[in-house]
């Protein structure tokens, strides 16, 4: 009664309905260009990120003396998942932690942070000096450029440089840029390559030269002359210049190293040189064969990805007016052509949609009064959907879009109802404003009660922990926010235009050609009604063995969710590719290089191709002299047509041509779908170390490559690999301590000695255009080509004697692993897979791990990472939440009509709209992923609503005085048309994503094809169906409590039983009451002349 007196409120008081409409549309179209933009919101985990460097040391000693003394400290800070670490040759140790969903990144840093401070007093001097850094991860890489010349006119340190100086800060000062890297060549640094030779024949080691820098290139303040407190006849204060740092090359040439016993003066250019260098040569880029500096640039999360990523080209485009001569900066990578072409691609989806949806309500309604009423109801619910999004914090994203999409199909259905019960009465002869609201008195309960339940199935999806549930989020909570908005406008602007604006059809036939073609389909829509209760009729009759059918569509569904594969979510054309390179153990740079030039000559081959961006000498899993990664850009989706010019058409031919390189491994593939989760987007399992590292890392490799060769023979595997090696050609240098001792030489001064030679050594700093940057000891590159070079380095002894080390050193080559990775703490071996064309994610996941639990290895755990780890959380999960929202409907539906049996009846509906979904993701060869798990979600209300039309009208029949099937007969009649019409309106709006092509399409398949398949297939059997089972049900509830809700008990005397207890309908019976609440055929509106 209370929503009658809502719906009759605004009925009587159009200008306050009109008022409020209008508010509705202002508050959403001020949200809208508030709002964020972007592809996804942020999905993945938050990571926070420890880098320190151990100058020279190996992967093990990096490992022992830096990385397990930091992640020991690290580990179990507040909110952690799990922690991962790697220590490689070049004496880097970077550790990864990565939180659970839901924790503050400013206060994980901080925590992180202070862990670390903790462990900094147990790391050697060295790591210390350098610092060790902790940082955010910002996944949301927006923009990458790259600086070159045509005619490699400047080197990369160069072009790296000249970004960092003069870019790299602009970049961080425009609002909404997260963060901005620059990766090429390394920052420059001071090198002073020393001459052993020229050092041992002076008697001088590399530490006298330290010595030497940290006496001579010193910064103090020299103070002020005159300053207080001073006498009153003091008139001026003067401030002292002291000579800093050292600057210029020259300087650095000219510094003393050592004055020799008649006062003469060793200066560095006698035993070395200068050089203004790189602070690191492990890495090069390199773009179209050119040499190359890359700048990456991250978006703040919360901001317009499209406005930030036009702001930053601006600024881009002022600045090249200053650049050197022949210095260019090209975009190569932009996230934002994804962002804008899906959204634009999801915005033509949405526009089909609703002119389809407005086609059948043409259709349907025929006449534009009573289209005009339920077409508004589309943009009054999405635009005022907008100033939810705005409340709640979310952005305008692929998910909120889909949501909009699947909500246009579904916000017209409550008004679609209502505008024909309306018109219905009219044409009956009732006075519109008196037919408003006797159909809103009968209409205003089942209205509410569809829309809370599709409201109410999405209220658990908002608890859905984790990366996954954040998806659910997006999805679920946009649709509800629709749904909510449409109810009000169908208690309020739906009914209260249709009393001014609906007038009743004029009798007779109509001329025109229109006219003509809707009075055929009502006569259609007639036949296929009375065709409809005749055949609901007979199963009726046989209603026991429709319950058999319905079981055996119970087991089948059971069936096809063991035979429909799942995934996280699907892979899309993102317009780009990426890559690795792994050439064999024990390479050098320059090799690596080399294989990456080729690589880029075959990629570059491919028309689809605009341009490529080699980085050599790092892996994702950290740097590396025989690894590299490349980018490659391709073409617009609008001038790539055809599925071979998609990325998964592409993909194949390019790791052909690349299969022809027989020097290195080189493998491209497609970016992750999520940013943050993995950067190959492969599947990553982590094998762990349980033996306490009793097991030798060739063990633990062969382990993993057991477990590899079991996974690839699974069908569901194109590769599962791993890119750990353990035959990295190492040195191991034995010092005899006794022959040392005998020789009167601090040992600690010969290993200082060679590490300085050999790996370089960090000393201070000095300042050039007003920036700090390092100043580096080494040996000339002459010095330090072979293994036998480590024999001609002299330390000195007590006495100041040279002693070369190959008197006390024993040289033997070794090999060991370049990099030394760790998974909570624990030695690890990550494998990675990559499904074959058409298996799932998860048929791979399953794969894989089943081979862990064929090898029965004690020794070596397995544990997931990435997105694999969330679809295995995800999977467990989302049965229990499905189990949730059918929960909830339940109980909200259950005290909507005060009992528990017509629940029940509603509900029976779903696991047919999932049946369909399945049957339709399976004949379309698409995964179970989270896009179609939120649409089976979706799927519960949509099915239920239809039921809930025919329990409803049942039961106000049986009120009035019917007999149970004439009354499920009479509800499955009258509810037959705003049922169809629902339907198809619904339908014709999921119909686009079926459809879809070009950036995000795979994304629109997977939702499409579930809502779809599920509510097509839904109601074509729930109007068979539902009749049957409230037959059944309702006359089990009669038998067991003896009378019926609502209805006298006489009410179910006019349908006999049999001898067996089956019920037999009279024919007399079943057609007398099919006057109840009849409504005629709509044929046309025309205006009354009254």
């Amino acid at each position: 009664m209370a929503l009658f007196s809502i719906a009759d409120n605004f009925i009587r008081r159009p200008v306050l309905t009109t008022v409020c409409t209008l508010l509705i549309v202002m508050a959403g179209a001020i949200a809208i260009p508030l709002l964020p933009i972007e592809q996804l919101p942020e999905i993945a985990p938050l990571q926070i990120s420890v880098a320190a460097n151990y100058t020279g040391a190996d992967a093990e000693t990096v490992e022992n003396n830096v990385t397990t003394v930091l992640e020991r400290e690290i580990n179990g800070v507040e909110g952690m998942e799990f922690i991962t670490s790697s220590s490689t040759n070049t004496g880097q140790s970077s550790i990864n932690v990565v939180f659970q969903p839901g924790q503050d990144k400013d206060f994980a840093q901080v925590n992180v942070q202070n862990r670390v401070s903790r462990a900094e007093p147990q790391l050697p001097p060295e790591v210390s000096q350098l610092g060790v850094t902790v940082n955010a991860q910002s996944p949301s890489i927006l923009l990458v450029y790259r600086f070159f010349t045509d005619d490699d006119r400047y080197d990369t340190l160069f072009l790296s440089n000249y970004a960092d100086l003069f870019i790299l800060d602009e970049m961080k000062q425009i609002n909404g840029v997260g963060n901005a890297e620059v990766f090429g060549a390394g920052r420059y640094a001071m090198r002073l390559w020393l001459d052993p030779t020229a050092l041992a024949s002076q008697s001088l080691t590399p530490g006298d030269v330290v010595t030497a820098l940290q006496e001579q290139n010193v910064q103090v303040g020299g103070g002020s002359v005159g300053a207080p407190p001073v006498d009153s006849s003091q008139a001026y204060q003067y401030t002292v210049r002291l000579p800093g740092r050292l600057e210029e090359v020259s300087e650095f040439e000219n510094l003393v190293v050592k004055v020799g016993e008649s006062g003469n003066l060793v200066r560095l250019r006698d035993v070395g040189r200068a050089e203004l260098g790189a602070q690191d040569y492990s890495f090069d880029a390199k773009t179209g064969g050119k040499l190359a500096a890359g700048l990456l640039v991250y978006q703040l999360p919360g901001s317009n990805a499209l406005q930030v990523a036009q702001a930053v080209r601006d600024r881009i485009a002022e600045l090249q007016a200053s650049f050197p001569p022949g210095l260019r900066a090209e975009l190569v990578f932009d996230t934002t052509d994804f962002v804008r072409v899906s959204l634009e691609e999801v915005l033509i989806t949405l526009v089909t949609a609703i002119v389809l949806v407005l086609l059948i309500l043409f259709i349907f309604l025929q006449d534009w009064r009573s289209t005009i009423i339920p077409a508004i109801a589309i943009p009054v619910s999405l635009i005022g959907t907008m100033a939810f999004l705005l409340v709640f914090g979310f952005s305008i994203n692929t998910l909120t879009l889909f949501g909009c999409i699947l909500a246009s199909g579904v916000v017209v259905d409550d008004a679609i109802v209502i505008v024909e019960a309306i018109a219905a009465k009219i044409d009956q002869g009732m006075r519109p404003r008196l037919a408003a609201l006797d159909a809103m008195q009968e209409l205003a309960g089942a209205v509410v009660a569809t829309s809370l339940v599709l409201m109410a199935v999405f209220i658990p999806v908002a608890f859905f922990p984790g990366s996954t549930g954040k998806i659910y989020q997006q999805f679920a909570l946009t649709i509800a926010f629709a749904i909510l908005v449409s109810t009000f406008n169908a208690l309020s602007f739906s009914p209260a235009m249709s009393a001014l604006l609906l007038r009743p059809t004029p009798p007779g036939p109509r001329s025109s050609l229109l006219g003509r073609f809707f009075d055929r389909f009502n006569i259609f829509l007639g036949w296929i009604t009375e065709r409809y209760r005749r055949l609901v009729r007979v199963l009726i009759r046989l209603r026991y063995g429709v319950l058999a059918l319905f079981a055996v569509g119970l087991v089948l569904m059971f069936f096809m969710l063991r035979l429909v594969p799942t995934g996280f979510v699907p892979e899309e054309d993102q317009g780009y590719f990426l890559g690795i390179v792994q050439a064999p153990d024990g390479v050098s740079l320059e090799y690596t290089k080399q294989v990456m030039g080729r690589a880029d000559e075959l990629i570059s081959q491919f028309p689809e191709v605009t341009s490529t961006f080699m980085l050599s000498g790092f892996g994702f899993d950290g740097p590396s002299p025989n690894r590299g990664v490349f980018f490659a850009t391709l073409a617009p989706w609008e001038e790539r047509r055809g599925t071979e010019s998609t990325v998964a058409g592409l993909l194949p031919k390019v790791n052909g041509a690349l299969s022809g390189i027989q020097e290195a491994l080189v493998i491209a593939f497609n970016a992750p779908p999520v940013p943050g989760f993995s950067p190959t987007g492969a599947l990553e399992m982590q094998l762990q170390d349980r033996s306490g590292n009793q097991m030798t890392i060739d063990q633990f490799l062969g382990n993993a490559y057991e477990i590899m060769g079991l996974a690839n023979q699974s069908p569901a595997s194109m590769g599962v690999f791993t890119q750990f090696t353990a035959s990295s050609p190492q040195v191991q240098a034995d010092i005899n301590r006794d022959r040392l001792k005998a020789l009167d030489v601090d040992i600690s001064e010969a290993l200082s000695t060679v590490g300085t030679y050999l790996g370089s050594r960090y000393v201070n700093d000095f300042t050039s255009g007003g920036r700090n940057y390092r100043v580096y000891v080494q040996a000339e590159q002459e010095a330090r080509n072979e293994p036998s070079d480590v024999n001609n380095i002299y330390v000195r002894s007590r006495q100041g004697t040279m002693v070369p080390l190959g008197e006390v050193v024993t040289l033997s080559e070794v090999v060991g692993p370049s990099t030394i990775n760790h998974f909570n703490l624990l030695r690890s071996i990550k494998l990675e897979g990559m499904p074959a064309p058409g298996a799932s994610s998860g048929q791979l996941i399953a794969a894989m791990g089943d081979a862990h639990t064929q090898a029965a290895l004690p020794v070596v755990a397995q544990d997931w990472q990435g997105t694999a780890r969330e679809e295995i959380a995800s999977g467990g999960l989302s049965t229990v939440i499905f189990g949730l929202g059918v929960l909830v409907v339940f109980l909200v539906l259950a005290a909507q009509y005060e009992n528990y049996i017509d629940p029940i009846i509603i509900l029976l509906t779903v696991p047919l709209a999932i049946l369909g979904a399945l049957v339709f993701l399976f004949l379309r060869g698409l995964e179970l992923n989270v896009y179609a798990q939120v649409g089976m979600v979706m799927l519960i209300g949509l099915a239920s609503k239809n039921a809930i039309l025919i329990v409803e009208f049942a039961n106000q029949a049986r009120s009035q005085g019917l007999g149970l099937v004439p009354a499920a007969i009479a509800a499955a009649e009258q509810r037959f048309r705003p049922i169809i019409m629902t339907a198809i309106s619904s339908l014709v709006g999921f119909f686009p994503l079926l459809i879809a092509t070009g950036a995000g399409s795979a994304s629109r398949w997977s939702v499409g094809y579930t809502v779809f398949g599920g509510l097509l297939v839904a109601t074509v059997l729930s109007l068979l169906v539902v009749p049957v089972l409230y037959v059944l049900l309702k006359g089990l509830e009669d038998r067991l409590f003896r009378v019926g809700p609502g209805a006298p008990p006489t009410a179910t005397t006019s349908t006999n039983f049999s001898n067996d207890g089956s019920r037999s309908l009279d024919e007399d019976e079943a057609m007398a009451p099919m006057r109840f609440v009849e409504q005629p055929p709509r044929e046309s509106q025309g205006e009354n002349p009254a």
